[in-house]
C-alpha cells in the first residue's frame, strides 16, 4: 500500500521544463507593498485624473492585465524591490531591434508602460535596420556590407535619418497614448569618431557617452527613447550599429539588466533545438565556445556580451528575449528567454580542508542551528571529520554544498546559500552541477521554506510528512524511493526529537542593517596577538592616509610596507620613522603580487568611492590571509558575506574580527548612527539630520568646498537630497533618515542636530541622557555629556561626543547633538579600530585619546 502510494507521489512530483529560481531571489524576504513609491504615486494621480492618457481607464487595465498574467504578487515584489534598489537610470538597458517596431509595435509599448507604472525607467535605444533596407530597396539600391557593418554613404545616411526618426516617433507617439510620458532622443548622446572612414564612410566608433539628456528625461519622469545615431566633436552624424550602442549605454550607466529584444527570443542550442536558459559565463564560456553549434553570428554575440559584462558590476546581467516576454524575463522567477550573467567558477573538494578556513566558518555560520548556538562550527566539523564527503562552494563562497555520499543514495547535509548567491543566481550554478556530478540525490526542506516551488522543480519526487519534505532526483525503482522514505518518516514522526529548524537548504538572513539588541559585543580592549603586521596603504595622499600613517607610526605592533600613490610615487614619506619608506604608485597586478607573496597582513584602501574595486579584485584573486579596509563607500551597502561593515560599537565586534573584508563607515555616518541608535525603539517617524563639516571633508582636490576663501563668513549647503551618507545611515538604522549638510570655514571637524520623532510622553530630558550614558557604558570611544558638544572641542579627538539633550514641551520630539571628527573617529581611527579587531590587537591599541566625557 505504501509502495504504491509512492509511487504515484513520485510520478506526480515530476517537474518538466520549469526554471523556477532561475534569478534565485526566493530567498529574500522583503516587507515593501507590491509597489514602489514612485509607482504608487503614478498610480494615485492615475485613478484621480479622468482624461485619457495618463489618467485613463486603458491604461490602468493594461498594468492590471500585465500583472496578472507574469506570475504571482510575491515575484513582483521581489523583483520590484531589487530593481529599485538603485537608482532609476541603473535599472536596464533596452535594445530594440527595428523589426519588434514594425511587426509588434503594440505588444512593445505595453511592456514598456507596465514597466513605467510600476515606477521604473528603462533606457531604451531602438534599431531602424529592416526599414533602411526597404527604403533603400524601393529605390533600386543594394544594402551593402562589410563584416556585418554596414556602409553608410550620404545618401543611405538619409534614408538612415529618416528611418531612425520615423521609428522613433512611432514608438514614443504608442507610448503616449498608453499614458507614459516618454521623450525622443536623437542625438546628444554618443560622440564617436570614424570607424573607417575609407571602407565604411559614415559609420561611427563610439568613443565617450554623454549621459545629461537621458538623466533629465528619466528625472521629468519621462522614458528616454533613444536613436544609436552618433556626432564627431566636429559635429558631422555617424550611424552606430544599435547593439554597439546599446553595450556602451551599458558601460555607461552599470545597470541591473540589459536586455537584448528579438524574434528568437534567446540563444537556441543548435543540437537540441531548446532555447538557453541561463548562461554563467565565468563556469561556462570556454566550453560553450567549443560546441559545434556555436558558430558565427552567435559565437560574435557571446563573445561581445562576455567583453560587456567583464567591465559591469557581477549583479548585472544581459537577457535576450522576445517583445512578448519582456515583463515574464524580469518579474518571474522561471524567466523567459535566455539570461547571461558572469557568475562564479565553482571550486571543489574532498573535504573541508580544501577550503579556506574563515571563509568555510563565514558560510557554516548560516546554518540555523549554528546561528541558534545549538551547534558550533568546530563541532559540526568535527562530526564529519570521517565521513565520505563532496564538497562545492563558489570562489566567494556565497553559496556551499556538502554532499555526505556514505547512504545508498548521496545525500545533501548542508546547502547554505547567502543573499548575494540567491540574487546572483549561484544557487542554480551549483545545483546543476550536483546534477552532473550525481545520478541521484536526496535532500529535506521545511515546508513552509520560502524557495520551496524551487526545491519542486529542482526534483523529480517528494515526500511530506509533519511540515518536512523530502526531495529526491534520479531515483527510477520503487524499492529504492520505499528505503530513503522509511528512515525520513522515523526521522519526523511527532515522537523523534528533532530539530524544527535544522534545514539542509538554509539561507536565513540577518537584517542588512543590525539589531542593536543581538548585534552589539562589548569591546575587546585586550588582543591576544603581538606580532608585528604589515599594512600596505592605497591612496596615502589625502588626509585620511596621512592621519593613518601618524597613528601607524604610534602603534605597538603595526608597520608600513607599502604606501602608494599617483601624485607623490618616487618621494620619501614623511613624518614616518619605523623605516625608510619611498611613495609607489601601485597598480592592481602589483598589488595582486604583493599579495601572492604574503608579505601584506592587511591593505587599507583609502581611495575616493567607485575606485578601488580593481585592487579588491586583484588582492581577492591569489585568495591570500590578508584583510582588507575599505574607507570609500563601495562595500558598504553589500551584505555581510561580501563586506562586513566595521562600525564596532554597533556592529558585532566578532563578525568584524573574522571578516576577510571590512567597510570602514563614513564620517556623517558614523557620528548619526551613534546619535541615533539609543532612541530607535522610541521613534514615530524620520529623523532630521542638520549637519556641517569642515573643509577637509571636501578633500585634497581643489574646489569652492574646500576653498578658505570662498568659505571665510560662510556656510555652503549641498547634496540637500540622497546624499550617499543620508542612504547610508537609513539603511544601517533600518529606518528613513533625512540629512541635510553643510561645508564651513574651519579645517577638520563635524557637528550634527539630530531631531528626532518619539512617541508621546515616553521621554524626559533626565531619561534621555541616563539612557545614553546606560547605552555607551563602557564603550572609550563615545562619550556622553549634558552639555551642547562643541565642533572645536572634538577637533584632533579619537572619538564621538553626543549630548545636549531636549525635549520639546509636546513631549514627541527629542534633539541631540553629535561631533566627530571627520578625519580621526569618522575615518582613520575607526579604520584603526577595524584592523586592530581583524589582526587580534587589542581594539584601541595605538588609539592615544578618547574624547572627554562629563557621564
Amino acid at each position: 500500500m505504501l509502495a504504491g502510494a509512492l509511487y504515484c507521489l513520485s510520478r506526480s512530483s515530476l517537474i518538466v521544463g520549469s526554471r523556477a529560481g532561475r534569478h534565485g531571489l526566493m530567498r529574500v524576504a522583503y516587507k515593501r507593498e507590491l509597489f514602489s513609491s514612485a509607482a504608487t504615486r503614478k498610480l494615485n494621480y492615475a485613478r484621480t485624473d479622468s482624461s485619457e492618457g495618463v489618467g485613463s481607464l486603458h491604461t490602468r487595465s493594461t498594468v492590471i492585465q500585465l500583472l496578472n498574467s507574469i506570475g504571482s504578487k510575491r515575484e513582483v515584489e521581489q523583483y520590484l524591490k531589487y530593481f529599485t534598489s538603485v537608482s532609476e537610470q541603473q535599472f536596464a538597458v533596452i535594445k530594440v531591434g527595428g523589426a519588434i517596431i514594425s511587426d509588434n509595435l503594440a505588444e512593445l509599448a505595453s511592456c514598456l508602460a507596465f514597466l513605467y507604472h510600476v515606477g521604473l525607467y528603462p533606457i531604451v535605444l531602438h534599431g531602424t535596420g529592416p526599414q533602411v533596407n526597404s527604403k533603400l530597396e524601393a529605390q533600386g539600391i543594394e544594402p551593402e556590407y562589410i563584416e556585418g557593418i554596414r556602409v553608410t554613404d550620404p545618401v543611405t545616411m538619409s534614408i538612415v535619418r529618416e528611418c531612425f526618426l520615423e521609428q522613433n516617433l512611432k514608438l514614443v507617439t504608442a507610448l503616449e497614448q498608453l499614458g507614459v510620458r516618454a521623450r525622443p532622443i536623437t542625438s546628444g548622446v554618443f560622440t564617436a569618431e570614424y570607424l573607417d572612414k575609407k571602407k565604411y564612410q559614415l559609420v561611427g566608433n563610439i568613443t565617450s557617452v554623454c549621459k545629461d539628456p537621458i538623466e533629465a528625461s528619466i528625472k521629468a519622469g519621462a522614458l528616454p527613447i533613444l536613436t544609436s545615431f552618433a556626432e564627431t566633436t566636429a559635429g558631422q552624424t555617424l550611424n552606430v550599429n544599435a547593439d554597439v550602442a546599446a553595450s556602451s549605454l551599458a558601460r555607461a550607466f552599470e545597470p541591473l539588466k540589459v536586455v537584448y529584444l528579438n524574434e528568437k527570443g534567446g540563444i537556441i542550442n543548435g543540437k537540441t533545438g531548446e532555447k538557453v536558459s541561463v548562461i554563467n559565463l565565468d563556469e561556462e564560456y570556454e566550453d560553450l565556445m567549443r560546441q559545434d553549434w556555436v558558430k558565427y553570428g552567435t559565437k560574435l554575440k557571446l563573445r561581445e556580451i562576455k567583453e560587456l559584462l567583464d567591465y559591469l558590476p557581477r549583479t548585472s546581467s544581459v537577457a535576450i528575449i522576445n517583445v512578448q516576454d519582456l515583463q515574464k524575463e524580469l518579474f518571474t522567477d522561471s524567466g523567459a528567454g535566455t539570461m547571461i550573467r558572469r557568475g562564479y567558477k565553482l571550486l571543489k573538494g574532498s573535504s573541508m580542508q580544501d577550503f579556506e578556513t574563515d571563509r568555510l566558518r563565514k558560510a557554516l555560520e548560516r546554518d540555523p542551528e549554528i546561528r541558534s548556538g545549538q551547534l558550533s562550527v568546530a563541532a559540526y566539523l568535527k562530526s564529519i571529520e570521517k565521513t565520505n564527503i563532496t564538497t562545492y562552494a563558489d570562489e566567494p563562497m556565497e553559496v556551499l554544498a556538502i554532499i555526505d555520499k556514505d547512504g545508498m543514495v548521496p545525500r545533501v547535509d548542508k546547502f547554505l546559500c547567502s543573499q548575494a548567491g540567491w540574487l546572483n543566481n549561484v544557487a542554480d550554478n551549483v545545483f546543476k552541477t550536483l546534477k552532473r556530478d550525481f545520478g541521484a540525490l536526496t535532500w529535506e526542506v521545511e515546508e513552509n521554506d520560502p524557495a520551496i516551488s524551487w526545491h519542486f522543480s529542482n526534483s523529480e519526487g517528494s515526500f511530506l510528512r509533519n511540515g518536512r519534505v523530502l526531495f529526491w532526483y534520479g531515483i527510477t525503482d520503487l524499492d529504492t524511493v520505499v528505503k530513503i522514505v522509511a528512515p525520513f518518516l522515523r526521522k519526523v514522526s511527532p515522537t523523534s526529537a528533532r530539530n524544527s529548524t535544522g534545514n539542509a537548504f538554509s539561507a536565513k538572513q540577518s537584517k542588512r542593517y543590525y539589531s542593536l539588541a543581538s548585534r552589539r559585543v562589548p569591546p575587546k580592549s585586550q588582543g591576544e596577538n603581538t606580532s608585528i603586521s604589515k599594512v600596505a596603504l592605497i591612496g596615502a595622499r589625502g588626509h585620511t592616509g596621512t592621519n593613518l600613517i601618524s597613528l601607524i607610526e604610534r602603534h605597538p605592533y603595526l608597520e608600513l610596507a607599502c604606501v602608494s600613490s599617483r601624485q607623490n610615487a618616487g618621494k620619501p614619506l614623511e613624518g614616518y620613522s619605523k623605516s625608510k619608506i619611498v611613495y609607489d604608485n601601485l597598480s592592481p597586478e602589483d598589488a595582486k603580487k604583493l599579495e601572492a607573496d604574503g608579505v601584506i597582513d592587511v591593505w587599507v584602501m583609502a581611495l575616493p568611492n567607485n575606485i578601488c574595486k580593481p585592487f579588491v579584485d586583484a588582492i581577492e584573486s591569489v585568495q591570500g590571509n590578508s584583510k582588507i579596509i575599505d574607507l570609500s563607500a563601495d562595500y558598504r551597502f553589500v551584505p555581510a558575506s561580501v563586506a562586513v561593515y566595521g562600525l564596532p560599537e554597533l556592529n558585532d565586534r566578532n563578525e568584524i574580527a573574522s571578516a576577510k573584508k571590512i567597510a570602514n563607515p563614513g564620517c556623517y555616518a558614523t557620528c548619526a548612527q551613534l546619535s541615533l541608535a539609543p532612541l530607535l525603539p522610541y521613534m514615530t517617524g524620520s529623523p532630521v539630520v542638520f549637519g556641517v563639516s569642515g573643509y577637509s571633508g571636501a578633500g585634497t582636490t581643489p574646489s569652492p568646498k574646500n576653498d578658505p576663501a570662498v568659505l571665510h563668513d560662510n556656510l555652503i549647503p549641498y547634496s540637500l537630497t540622497d546624499h550617499i551618507h543620508e542612504r547610508e545611515i537609513s539603511t544601517r538604522l533600518g529606518t528613513s533618515v533625512a540629512f541635510h549638510p553643510h561645508v564651513a570655514q574651519w579645517f577638520q571637524g563635524i557637528t550634527q542636530t539630530i531631531s528626532v520623532p518619539v512617541k508621546k510622553g515616553a521621554l524626559t530630558q533626565d531619561y534621555v541622557s541616563s539612557l545614553y550614558k546606560e547605552f555607551y557604558r563602557g564603550e572609550r570611544l563615545v562619550a556622553i555629556t549634558d552639555e551642547v558638544p562643541l565642533v572645536r572641542s572634538i577637533s584632533g579627538s579619537h572619538g564621538v561626543v553626543i549630548g545636549g539633550f531636549q525635549v520639546n514641551q509636546a513631549q514627541d520630539r527629542v534633539v541631540v547633538v553629535g561631533t566627530i571628527d571627520n578625519l580621526l573617529k569618522g575615518a582613520a581611527t575607526q579604520c584603526l579600530q577595524n584592523i586592530n579587531l581583524a589582526l587580534g590587537y587589542g581594539e584601541y591599541d595605538g588609539i592615544p585619546t578618547a574624547p572627554n566625557s562629563t557621564s
